[in-house]
Protein backbone atom coordinates (compact mmCIF):
# COMPACT_ATOMS: atom_id res chain seq x y z
CA UNK A 1 0.00 0.00 0.00
CA UNK A 2 3.07 2.22 -0.08
CA UNK A 3 3.08 2.13 -3.87
CA UNK A 4 1.61 5.12 -5.68
CA UNK A 5 -1.39 3.80 -7.60
CA UNK A 6 -5.06 4.40 -8.42
CA UNK A 7 -8.17 2.30 -8.77
CA UNK A 8 -11.86 2.15 -9.57
CA UNK A 9 -14.72 1.52 -7.15
CA UNK A 10 -17.42 -0.64 -8.74
CA UNK A 11 -19.26 -3.51 -7.13
CA UNK A 12 -19.79 -6.86 -8.85
CA UNK A 13 -23.56 -6.28 -9.08
CA UNK A 14 -22.87 -3.26 -11.33
CA UNK A 15 -21.03 -5.24 -14.00
CA UNK A 16 -22.61 -5.78 -17.42
CA UNK A 17 -24.04 -9.25 -18.06
CA UNK A 18 -26.94 -10.81 -19.99
CA UNK A 19 -28.70 -11.39 -16.67
CA UNK A 20 -30.58 -9.12 -14.22
CA UNK A 21 -27.45 -8.64 -12.08
CA UNK A 22 -23.73 -8.32 -12.63
CA UNK A 23 -21.74 -11.44 -11.82
CA UNK A 24 -18.35 -13.18 -12.08
CA UNK A 25 -18.79 -14.02 -15.76
CA UNK A 26 -17.27 -12.59 -18.96
CA UNK A 27 -18.31 -9.03 -18.05
CA UNK A 28 -16.01 -9.16 -15.00
CA UNK A 29 -13.06 -10.19 -17.15
CA UNK A 30 -13.76 -7.45 -19.67
CA UNK A 31 -13.83 -4.94 -16.83
CA UNK A 32 -10.50 -6.26 -15.54
CA UNK A 33 -9.08 -5.80 -19.05
CA UNK A 34 -10.38 -2.21 -19.06
CA UNK A 35 -8.67 -1.52 -15.72
CA UNK A 36 -5.39 -2.93 -17.02
CA UNK A 37 -5.63 -0.92 -20.25
CA UNK A 38 -6.38 2.21 -18.21
CA UNK A 39 -3.38 1.75 -15.94
CA UNK A 40 -5.41 1.23 -12.76
CA UNK A 41 -3.90 -1.05 -10.13
CA UNK A 42 -6.89 -1.46 -7.78
CA UNK A 43 -10.44 -2.69 -8.18
CA UNK A 44 -12.53 -1.86 -5.12
CA UNK A 45 -15.70 -3.87 -4.51
CA UNK A 46 -18.28 -3.82 -1.73
CA UNK A 47 -18.80 -6.77 0.67
CA UNK A 48 -19.30 -10.06 -1.16
CA UNK A 49 -21.54 -11.58 1.53
CA UNK A 50 -25.10 -12.81 0.87
CA UNK A 51 -27.80 -10.15 0.69
CA UNK A 52 -31.54 -10.39 1.35
CA UNK A 53 -34.78 -8.61 0.38
CA UNK A 54 -35.52 -7.63 4.01
CA UNK A 55 -32.43 -5.40 3.97
CA UNK A 56 -33.13 -4.31 0.38
CA UNK A 57 -30.02 -6.22 -0.71
CA UNK A 58 -27.56 -4.02 1.14
CA UNK A 59 -24.18 -5.79 1.02
CA UNK A 60 -23.57 -4.41 4.52
CA UNK A 61 -26.41 -6.47 6.00
CA UNK A 62 -25.87 -10.21 5.69
CA UNK A 63 -26.61 -13.48 7.42
CA UNK A 64 -22.93 -14.43 7.35
CA UNK A 65 -19.58 -12.71 7.73
CA UNK A 66 -17.91 -15.58 5.86
CA UNK A 67 -20.32 -16.81 3.19
CA UNK A 68 -20.63 -15.19 -0.24
CA UNK A 69 -23.53 -14.11 -2.42
CA UNK A 70 -24.92 -16.82 -4.76
CA UNK A 71 -26.50 -14.12 -6.95
CA UNK A 72 -22.99 -13.21 -8.12
CA UNK A 73 -22.28 -16.69 -9.52
CA UNK A 74 -22.02 -16.69 -13.31
CA UNK A 75 -24.29 -19.14 -15.18
CA UNK A 76 -21.99 -18.75 -18.19
CA UNK A 77 -18.99 -20.01 -16.20
CA UNK A 78 -21.10 -22.87 -14.84
CA UNK A 79 -21.84 -23.78 -18.46
CA UNK A 80 -18.13 -23.62 -19.33
CA UNK A 81 -17.50 -26.01 -16.42
CA UNK A 82 -20.07 -28.47 -17.80
CA UNK A 83 -22.62 -27.88 -15.05
CA UNK A 84 -25.21 -26.22 -17.32
CA UNK A 85 -26.02 -26.52 -21.00
CA UNK A 86 -26.37 -23.45 -23.20
CA UNK A 87 -30.11 -24.13 -23.41
CA UNK A 88 -30.35 -23.93 -19.61
CA UNK A 89 -28.95 -20.40 -19.40
CA UNK A 90 -31.58 -17.83 -18.42
CA UNK A 91 -33.01 -15.92 -21.38
CA UNK A 92 -32.45 -12.20 -21.64
CA UNK A 93 -35.60 -10.38 -20.54
CA UNK A 94 -36.27 -7.75 -23.18
CA UNK A 95 -38.14 -5.37 -20.87
CA UNK A 96 -35.45 -5.55 -18.16
CA UNK A 97 -33.51 -2.24 -18.00
CA UNK A 98 -29.82 -2.95 -18.54
CA UNK A 99 -28.79 -0.03 -16.32
CA UNK A 100 -30.42 -1.42 -13.15
CA UNK A 101 -30.24 -4.62 -11.11
CA UNK A 102 -33.47 -6.61 -10.74
CA UNK A 103 -32.87 -8.63 -7.58
CA UNK A 104 -36.18 -10.50 -7.63
CA UNK A 105 -35.67 -11.71 -11.19
CA UNK A 106 -32.03 -12.51 -10.44
CA UNK A 107 -33.05 -14.66 -7.47
CA UNK A 108 -35.58 -16.49 -9.64
CA UNK A 109 -33.22 -17.09 -12.56
CA UNK A 110 -30.05 -17.80 -10.62
CA UNK A 111 -31.92 -20.06 -8.20
CA UNK A 112 -33.10 -22.28 -11.06
CA UNK A 113 -29.59 -22.36 -12.59
CA UNK A 114 -27.92 -23.20 -9.31
CA UNK A 115 -30.36 -26.03 -8.63
CA UNK A 116 -29.60 -27.61 -12.02
CA UNK A 117 -25.87 -27.11 -11.56
CA UNK A 118 -26.01 -28.64 -8.08
CA UNK A 119 -27.82 -31.74 -9.35
CA UNK A 120 -25.29 -32.18 -12.15
CA UNK A 121 -22.41 -31.64 -9.72
CA UNK A 122 -23.85 -34.38 -7.49
CA UNK A 123 -24.24 -36.73 -10.44
CA UNK A 124 -20.59 -36.23 -11.40
CA UNK A 125 -19.36 -37.10 -7.93
CA UNK A 126 -17.42 -34.88 -5.56
CA UNK A 127 -14.05 -33.68 -6.77
CA UNK A 128 -10.98 -33.31 -4.56
CA UNK A 129 -11.06 -29.47 -4.90
CA UNK A 130 -14.57 -29.50 -3.43
CA UNK A 131 -13.57 -31.84 -0.62
CA UNK A 132 -10.59 -29.60 0.16
CA UNK A 133 -12.84 -26.52 0.09
CA UNK A 134 -15.19 -28.12 2.65
CA UNK A 135 -12.31 -29.13 4.86
CA UNK A 136 -10.56 -25.74 4.74
CA UNK A 137 -13.79 -23.83 5.42
CA UNK A 138 -15.46 -26.20 7.87
CA UNK A 139 -15.08 -23.70 10.73
CA UNK A 140 -17.83 -21.51 9.24
CA UNK A 141 -19.32 -23.55 6.38
CA UNK A 142 -20.92 -26.26 8.54
CA UNK A 143 -22.76 -23.74 10.72
CA UNK A 144 -23.77 -21.58 7.76
CA UNK A 145 -25.19 -24.48 5.74
CA UNK A 146 -27.10 -25.75 8.78
CA UNK A 147 -28.34 -22.22 9.58
CA UNK A 148 -29.62 -21.69 6.03
CA UNK A 149 -31.35 -25.08 6.04
CA UNK A 150 -33.06 -24.33 9.36
CA UNK A 151 -34.12 -20.90 8.08
CA UNK A 152 -35.99 -22.58 5.22
CA UNK A 153 -37.47 -25.15 7.57
CA UNK A 154 -38.80 -22.34 9.79
CA UNK A 155 -40.20 -20.28 6.89
CA UNK A 156 -37.33 -17.78 6.89
CA UNK A 157 -38.01 -16.63 10.45
CA UNK A 158 -35.15 -15.29 12.58
CA UNK A 159 -33.18 -17.90 14.54
CA UNK A 160 -34.27 -16.25 17.83
CA UNK A 161 -37.88 -17.31 17.08
CA UNK A 162 -37.09 -20.97 16.38
CA UNK A 163 -38.05 -23.80 18.74
CA UNK A 164 -35.62 -24.01 21.64
CA UNK A 165 -33.94 -27.18 20.36
CA UNK A 166 -32.86 -25.37 17.20
CA UNK A 167 -32.49 -21.87 18.60
CA UNK A 168 -30.25 -23.09 21.43
CA UNK A 169 -28.40 -25.64 19.25
CA UNK A 170 -29.29 -28.82 21.14
CA UNK A 171 -26.78 -31.39 19.78
CA UNK A 172 -29.32 -34.19 19.30
CA UNK A 173 -31.75 -31.94 17.43
CA UNK A 174 -29.04 -30.58 15.12
CA UNK A 175 -27.74 -34.07 14.41
CA UNK A 176 -31.27 -35.13 13.48
CA UNK A 177 -31.52 -32.22 11.00
CA UNK A 178 -28.13 -33.14 9.50
CA UNK A 179 -29.45 -36.64 8.94
CA UNK A 180 -32.93 -35.75 7.68
CA UNK A 181 -31.95 -32.76 5.48
CA UNK A 182 -28.55 -33.90 4.28
CA UNK A 183 -29.14 -32.85 0.69
CA UNK A 184 -30.35 -29.36 1.65
CA UNK A 185 -27.22 -28.81 3.72
CA UNK A 186 -25.04 -30.17 0.94
CA UNK A 187 -26.64 -27.80 -1.57
CA UNK A 188 -25.63 -24.80 0.52
CA UNK A 189 -22.02 -25.97 0.62
CA UNK A 190 -21.84 -26.68 -3.10
CA UNK A 191 -23.29 -23.29 -4.03
CA UNK A 192 -20.66 -21.61 -1.85
CA UNK A 193 -18.02 -23.69 -3.62
CA UNK A 194 -19.28 -22.50 -7.01
CA UNK A 195 -18.72 -18.89 -5.98
CA UNK A 196 -15.30 -19.41 -4.42
CA UNK A 197 -14.14 -21.37 -7.46
CA UNK A 198 -15.24 -18.60 -9.85
CA UNK A 199 -13.93 -15.83 -7.60
CA UNK A 200 -10.43 -17.24 -7.27
CA UNK A 201 -10.17 -17.57 -11.05
CA UNK A 202 -11.20 -13.95 -11.51
CA UNK A 203 -8.85 -12.75 -8.76
CA UNK A 204 -5.93 -14.62 -10.32
CA UNK A 205 -6.78 -13.06 -13.70
CA UNK A 206 -6.71 -9.59 -12.10
CA UNK A 207 -3.52 -10.22 -10.13
CA UNK A 208 -1.75 -11.49 -13.25
CA UNK A 209 -2.52 -8.10 -14.86
CA UNK A 210 -1.23 -6.07 -11.93
CA UNK A 211 -4.66 -5.40 -10.42
CA UNK A 212 -5.27 -5.91 -6.71
CA UNK A 213 -8.76 -6.54 -5.36
CA UNK A 214 -9.71 -4.10 -2.62
CA UNK A 215 -12.81 -4.84 -0.57
CA UNK A 216 -14.79 -4.01 2.55
CA UNK A 217 -15.18 -5.84 5.83
CA UNK A 218 -18.06 -4.45 7.95
CA UNK A 219 -17.13 -4.27 11.62
CA UNK A 220 -20.49 -5.65 12.84
CA UNK A 221 -22.58 -8.65 11.85
CA UNK A 222 -26.36 -8.95 11.62
CA UNK A 223 -28.30 -10.28 14.59
CA UNK A 224 -30.13 -12.79 12.39
CA UNK A 225 -26.93 -14.41 11.14
CA UNK A 226 -25.20 -17.73 11.39
CA UNK A 227 -22.33 -15.91 13.15
CA UNK A 228 -24.48 -14.84 16.10
CA UNK A 229 -26.52 -18.07 16.20
CA UNK A 230 -23.38 -20.20 16.34
CA UNK A 231 -21.29 -17.91 18.55
CA UNK A 232 -23.70 -16.30 21.01
CA UNK A 233 -21.08 -15.99 23.75
CA UNK A 234 -19.00 -13.48 21.77
CA UNK A 235 -21.85 -10.94 21.61
CA UNK A 236 -23.62 -9.07 24.39
CA UNK A 237 -26.75 -11.23 24.55
CA UNK A 238 -28.84 -12.31 27.53
CA UNK A 239 -29.64 -15.92 28.47
CA UNK A 240 -32.48 -16.02 25.91
CA UNK A 241 -30.22 -14.83 23.10
CA UNK A 242 -31.64 -11.29 22.98
CA UNK A 243 -29.16 -8.41 22.58
CA UNK A 244 -28.55 -6.50 25.80
CA UNK A 245 -27.23 -3.54 23.82
CA UNK A 246 -27.01 -2.81 20.11
CA UNK A 247 -24.70 -0.74 17.92
CA UNK A 248 -25.23 2.72 16.54
CA UNK A 249 -23.80 6.23 16.53
CA UNK A 250 -24.80 9.13 18.80
CA UNK A 251 -26.70 12.26 17.79
CA UNK A 252 -24.63 14.62 15.66
CA UNK A 253 -24.92 17.45 13.16
CA UNK A 254 -26.66 15.15 10.68
CA UNK A 255 -29.16 13.48 13.03
CA UNK A 256 -30.69 14.71 16.27
CA UNK A 257 -31.48 11.14 17.35
CA UNK A 258 -28.32 9.46 16.08
CA UNK A 259 -28.39 6.19 14.16
CA UNK A 260 -29.67 2.96 15.70
CA UNK A 261 -28.15 0.16 13.61
CA UNK A 262 -29.44 -2.72 15.73
CA UNK A 263 -26.39 -5.00 15.31
CA UNK A 264 -25.39 -6.83 18.49
CA UNK A 265 -22.15 -5.45 19.91
CA UNK A 266 -19.16 -7.64 20.67
CA UNK A 267 -18.40 -9.08 24.07
CA UNK A 268 -14.78 -7.92 23.99
CA UNK A 269 -13.97 -9.64 27.29
CA UNK A 270 -14.86 -13.00 25.76
CA UNK A 271 -13.04 -12.23 22.51
CA UNK A 272 -9.98 -11.29 24.54
CA UNK A 273 -10.14 -14.53 26.58
CA UNK A 274 -10.21 -16.58 23.37
CA UNK A 275 -7.25 -14.77 21.83
CA UNK A 276 -9.55 -13.09 19.27
CA UNK A 277 -9.86 -16.47 17.55
CA UNK A 278 -13.03 -15.57 15.63
CA UNK A 279 -11.57 -12.33 14.30
CA UNK A 280 -8.33 -14.03 13.29
CA UNK A 281 -10.37 -16.59 11.36
CA UNK A 282 -12.41 -13.83 9.75
CA UNK A 283 -9.31 -11.90 8.65
CA UNK A 284 -7.59 -15.03 7.33
CA UNK A 285 -10.70 -15.92 5.36
CA UNK A 286 -11.09 -12.39 3.98
CA UNK A 287 -7.42 -12.16 2.98
CA UNK A 288 -7.91 -15.27 0.84
CA UNK A 289 -10.55 -13.30 -1.10
CA UNK A 290 -9.04 -9.80 -1.15
CA UNK A 291 -5.62 -8.19 -1.48
CA UNK A 292 -6.51 -5.02 0.46
CA UNK A 293 -9.19 -4.61 3.15
CA UNK A 294 -11.07 -1.48 4.18
CA UNK A 295 -12.50 -1.89 7.69
CA UNK A 296 -15.84 -0.13 7.83
CA UNK A 297 -16.48 1.95 10.99
CA UNK A 298 -12.92 1.54 12.25
CA UNK A 299 -13.61 3.75 15.26
CA UNK A 300 -15.65 0.91 16.77
CA UNK A 301 -12.38 -0.88 17.58
CA UNK A 302 -11.35 2.03 19.80
CA UNK A 303 -14.69 2.93 21.36
CA UNK A 304 -18.20 1.98 20.31
CA UNK A 305 -21.61 3.52 20.92
CA UNK A 306 -23.91 0.93 22.51
CA UNK A 307 -27.60 1.51 23.13
CA UNK A 308 -29.95 -0.51 25.37
CA UNK A 309 -31.93 -2.86 23.15
CA UNK A 310 -35.32 -1.47 24.24
CA UNK A 311 -34.53 2.06 23.00
CA UNK A 312 -36.12 3.34 19.80
CA UNK A 313 -33.40 5.92 19.04
CA UNK A 314 -29.65 6.10 19.62
CA UNK A 315 -29.89 9.05 22.03
CA UNK A 316 -29.57 7.11 25.30
CA UNK A 317 -26.42 5.19 24.48
CA UNK A 318 -22.94 5.33 25.89
CA UNK A 319 -19.35 5.08 24.67
CA UNK A 320 -17.62 1.86 25.67
CA UNK A 321 -13.90 1.26 25.17
CA UNK A 322 -12.56 -1.62 23.11
CA UNK A 323 -9.03 -3.09 23.45
CA UNK A 324 -7.78 -1.65 20.16
CA UNK A 325 -4.04 -1.90 20.85
CA UNK A 326 -4.06 -5.46 22.15
CA UNK A 327 -6.48 -6.52 19.41
CA UNK A 328 -4.42 -5.23 16.49
CA UNK A 329 -1.12 -6.31 18.00
CA UNK A 330 -2.59 -9.83 18.16
CA UNK A 331 -3.69 -9.60 14.54
CA UNK A 332 -0.31 -8.26 13.42
CA UNK A 333 1.44 -11.22 15.05
CA UNK A 334 -0.72 -13.47 12.88
CA UNK A 335 -0.52 -11.26 9.77
CA UNK A 336 2.70 -9.19 9.88
CA UNK A 337 1.82 -7.25 6.71
CA UNK A 338 -1.85 -6.58 7.32
CA UNK A 339 -3.14 -4.58 4.31
CA UNK A 340 -5.80 -2.58 6.18
CA UNK A 341 -7.32 0.78 5.31
CA UNK A 342 -9.22 2.46 8.14
CA UNK A 343 -12.60 4.01 7.35
CA UNK A 344 -12.22 7.09 9.52
CA UNK A 345 -15.05 9.30 8.26
CA UNK A 346 -17.51 11.18 10.45
CA UNK A 347 -16.90 12.39 13.99
CA UNK A 348 -13.47 10.96 14.75
CA UNK A 349 -11.97 11.63 18.18
CA UNK A 350 -8.24 12.03 18.95
CA UNK A 351 -7.95 8.55 20.47
CA UNK A 352 -9.11 7.02 17.18
CA UNK A 353 -6.61 9.07 15.17
CA UNK A 354 -3.86 8.07 17.61
CA UNK A 355 -4.65 4.37 17.14
CA UNK A 356 -4.70 4.68 13.34
CA UNK A 357 -1.38 6.55 13.39
CA UNK A 358 0.14 4.05 15.86
CA UNK A 359 -0.46 1.13 13.52
CA UNK A 360 0.25 3.10 10.35
CA UNK A 361 -3.07 2.31 8.71
CA UNK A 362 -4.02 4.66 5.86
CA UNK A 363 -7.13 6.76 6.47
CA UNK A 364 -9.59 8.18 3.93
CA UNK A 365 -9.99 11.62 2.34
CA UNK A 366 -13.14 12.60 0.42
CA UNK A 367 -12.78 15.44 -2.08
CA UNK A 368 -16.45 16.43 -2.10
CA UNK A 369 -16.23 16.93 1.69
CA UNK A 370 -13.26 19.31 1.42
CA UNK A 371 -15.16 22.53 0.80
CA UNK A 372 -17.80 22.54 3.54
CA UNK A 373 -15.85 25.16 5.50
CA UNK A 374 -13.48 28.02 4.79
CA UNK A 375 -10.63 26.40 6.72
CA UNK A 376 -7.33 26.16 4.80
CA UNK A 377 -6.27 23.43 7.27
CA UNK A 378 -9.27 21.21 6.38
CA UNK A 379 -7.90 17.66 6.41
CA UNK A 380 -9.68 16.77 3.17
CA UNK A 381 -8.05 19.55 1.13
CA UNK A 382 -5.34 17.99 -1.06
CA UNK A 383 -2.51 20.25 0.14
CA UNK A 384 -2.99 18.81 3.65
CA UNK A 385 -2.81 15.12 2.72
CA UNK A 386 -0.16 12.78 4.12
CA UNK A 387 1.24 10.22 1.70
CA UNK A 388 -0.24 7.38 3.74
CA UNK A 389 -3.91 7.87 2.87
CA UNK A 390 -6.54 7.01 0.26
CA UNK A 391 -8.24 9.87 -1.57
CA UNK A 392 -11.70 9.39 -3.09
CA UNK A 393 -13.84 11.71 -5.17
CA UNK A 394 -16.65 10.01 -3.22
CA UNK A 395 -17.60 6.62 -1.80
CA UNK A 396 -20.53 4.29 -2.45
CA UNK A 397 -22.48 6.28 0.18
CA UNK A 398 -21.95 9.63 -1.53
CA UNK A 399 -23.60 11.33 -4.46
CA UNK A 400 -21.71 11.32 -7.73
CA UNK A 401 -19.54 14.40 -8.23
CA UNK A 402 -21.96 15.68 -10.89
CA UNK A 403 -24.94 15.02 -8.60
CA UNK A 404 -23.14 16.71 -5.70
CA UNK A 405 -22.37 19.92 -7.56
CA UNK A 406 -25.81 20.10 -9.20
CA UNK A 407 -28.05 19.32 -6.22
CA UNK A 408 -26.15 19.09 -2.92
CA UNK A 409 -23.30 21.58 -2.80
CA UNK A 410 -24.28 24.92 -1.26
CA UNK A 411 -23.34 28.04 -3.27
CA UNK A 412 -20.54 28.82 -0.82
CA UNK A 413 -19.11 25.29 -1.26
CA UNK A 414 -19.00 25.76 -5.01
CA UNK A 415 -17.38 29.17 -4.54
CA UNK A 416 -14.70 27.66 -2.29
CA UNK A 417 -14.09 24.87 -4.79
CA UNK A 418 -13.70 27.30 -7.68
CA UNK A 419 -11.43 29.51 -5.60
CA UNK A 420 -9.30 26.48 -4.75
CA UNK A 421 -9.08 25.55 -8.43
CA UNK A 422 -8.52 29.14 -9.49
CA UNK A 423 -11.32 29.14 -12.07
CA UNK A 424 -14.99 28.42 -12.68
CA UNK A 425 -15.83 24.90 -13.90
CA UNK A 426 -18.89 23.68 -15.77
CA UNK A 427 -20.66 20.94 -13.77
CA UNK A 428 -20.23 18.36 -16.55
CA UNK A 429 -16.44 18.90 -16.44
CA UNK A 430 -16.11 18.80 -12.67
CA UNK A 431 -15.82 15.01 -12.15
CA UNK A 432 -12.58 14.78 -14.13
CA UNK A 433 -11.26 18.00 -12.57
CA UNK A 434 -11.68 16.45 -9.10
CA UNK A 435 -10.21 13.16 -10.32
CA UNK A 436 -7.17 15.09 -11.57
CA UNK A 437 -6.97 16.91 -8.22
CA UNK A 438 -6.82 13.61 -6.35
CA UNK A 439 -4.46 12.02 -8.87
CA UNK A 440 -1.89 14.81 -8.54
CA UNK A 441 -2.00 14.79 -4.71
CA UNK A 442 0.70 13.08 -2.64
CA UNK A 443 -1.79 10.42 -1.43
CA UNK A 444 -0.41 6.98 -2.21
CA UNK A 445 -3.81 5.63 -3.24
CA UNK A 446 -6.56 7.24 -5.31
CA UNK A 447 -9.98 5.60 -5.79
CA UNK A 448 -12.57 6.81 -8.30
CA UNK A 449 -16.16 5.50 -8.35
CA UNK A 450 -16.89 4.32 -11.88
CA UNK A 451 -19.81 6.76 -12.07
CA UNK A 452 -17.39 9.67 -11.64
CA UNK A 453 -15.00 8.35 -14.28
CA UNK A 454 -18.04 8.36 -16.61
CA UNK A 455 -19.27 11.79 -15.34
CA UNK A 456 -22.69 10.33 -14.48
CA UNK A 457 -25.53 12.15 -12.67
CA UNK A 458 -27.18 11.67 -9.27
CA UNK A 459 -29.58 9.02 -10.62
CA UNK A 460 -26.64 6.59 -10.80
CA UNK A 461 -25.45 6.89 -7.19
CA UNK A 462 -25.06 3.54 -5.46
CA UNK A 463 -26.51 4.26 -2.03
CA UNK A 464 -28.20 7.04 -0.10
CA UNK A 465 -27.67 6.39 3.64
CA UNK A 466 -30.77 6.35 5.87
CA UNK A 467 -32.97 5.40 2.89
CA UNK A 468 -34.21 1.93 2.10
CA UNK A 469 -35.50 2.11 -1.46
CA UNK A 470 -33.64 2.64 -4.71
CA UNK A 471 -30.15 1.61 -3.53
CA UNK A 472 -27.57 -0.89 -4.85
CA UNK A 473 -29.17 -0.82 -8.31
CA UNK A 474 -26.83 0.94 -10.74
CA UNK A 475 -25.26 -1.05 -13.58
CA UNK A 476 -22.63 -0.25 -16.16
CA UNK A 477 -23.42 -0.29 -19.88
CA UNK A 478 -20.68 -2.31 -21.64
CA UNK A 479 -20.44 0.34 -24.36
CA UNK A 480 -19.23 2.80 -21.71
CA UNK A 481 -15.93 0.88 -21.44
CA UNK A 482 -14.55 2.55 -24.55
CA UNK A 483 -10.93 2.44 -25.76
CA UNK A 484 -10.98 6.25 -25.71
CA UNK A 485 -11.87 6.33 -22.01
CA UNK A 486 -9.17 3.76 -21.23
CA UNK A 487 -6.57 5.79 -23.13
CA UNK A 488 -7.56 9.02 -21.37
CA UNK A 489 -7.40 7.37 -17.94
CA UNK A 490 -4.06 5.73 -18.74
CA UNK A 491 -2.59 9.10 -19.73
CA UNK A 492 -3.67 10.59 -16.40
CA UNK A 493 -2.26 7.63 -14.46
CA UNK A 494 1.05 8.02 -16.30
CA UNK A 495 1.28 11.82 -15.86
CA UNK A 496 0.75 11.60 -12.10
CA UNK A 497 2.98 8.58 -11.51
CA UNK A 498 0.22 6.07 -10.79
CA UNK A 499 0.61 3.82 -13.83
Amino acid sequence: MNTRTAGILMHITSLPSPFPIGDLGPGAYRFADFLAQSGFGLWQVLPLNPTNPISHHSPYSSDSAFAVNPLLISPEILAEDGLLTQDELPPRTEDQPLDQVNYDLARQQKGACLERAFQRFQDQGHSWPYERFCRDNAFWLEDFALFRTLKRLHHDQGWFTWPAEHKDRHPEALERIRHELTMDIEREKVVQYFFFSQWHRLKAYCNDRGIQIFGDIPIYVSYDSSDVWANREQFKLDAQGTPVTVAGVPPDYFSQTGQLWGNPVYNWDYLQETGYRWWIARLKHTLALLDVIRIDHFRGFVGFWEVPNDETTAINGQWTSAPVYQFFRTLLRQFPSLPIIAEDLGEITPDVREAIAHFGFPGMKILTFAFDSDDPNHSFLPHNYPRNCVVYTGTHDNNTVLGWVESEAAPEERDRLFAYLGRQIEPRDLPWVLIRLGMQSVANLMIVPMQDLLCLPESTRMNTPATREGNWLWRLNPEQLSPELAAEARTMNRIYGRL
